[in-house]
């Protein structure tokens, strides 16, 4: 809101000048477009992990979760999705269950898409644990225009799977690190659909 109100007031403030007021806003709706959070309705079927926001499937290979999140220093199956200025930019829980960690890491601010921003970039982890007893990663990764990073999530916390938790604001990227296992079901260059788009299957 603070975003849309501040483009609102220069509208207001530029009545009596026809460009002011277009630029005010032409920022109001941008930045209700950016901020939007659409209905989602995620499955019902148990075992599955869902896509933690909208986007593009950049990259789907292997590789050890965060250090932050204090899991085993192992390669794990990895979905990372790239959101444009175009996506919403909520994020959701990849999988129901307790938040057992969520940790912060400041880094750079390089281009999401490439491989170095898992590494590099400043980042959010947060660790979910299912009812099961699997581990789910779901990392939020800052980019070149993003440079704030919410996550509302905290330790203890309890997420069914498709609830929002978090944002990022301006461009950025999601890393779900599943369990060693997991059946990962989409591609890269496929788009996605938080809370909706299935991503992988648990054993």
């Amino acid at each position: 809101m603070p975003f849309i109100m501040a483009g609102l007031a220069v509208a207001a403030a530029g009545r009596n000048h026809r460009r002011l007021r277009q630029v005010g806003l032409l920022a109001a709706g941008a930045c209700a477009g950016f901020f939007r959070h659409p209905p989602r309705v995620p499955p019902t079927r148990a075992g599955v992990v869902v896509a933690p926001a909208d986007g593009v499937i950049c990259r789907v290979d292997s590789a050890p979760p965060p250090a932050e999140v204090a899991l085993p220093d192992a390669p794990r199956p990895r979905v990372s999705i790239f959101l444009s200025l175009l996506d919403a930019h909520v994020q959701r829980a990849p999988v129901g269950g307790e938040v057992i960690t969520v940790e912060h890491r400041p880094g750079r601010f390089g281009p999401a898409d490439l491989g170095a921003a898992s590494d590099h970039n400043e980042r959010t982890s947060m660790h979910i644990r299912t009812e099961t007893g699997a581990d789910v990663v779901v990392v939020q990764i800052a980019g070149l225009l993003a440079r704030r990073i919410v996550c509302d999530a905290r330790t203890g916390d309890r997420l069914s799977v498709g609830d929002t938790y978090g944002l990022i604001r301006f461009g950025s990227r999601l890393d779900t690190y599943l369990p060693v296992g997991a059946q990962v079901l989409v591609t890269e260059g496929q788009r996605a659909l938080a809370g909706e788009t299935v991503l992988a299957e648990l054993r």
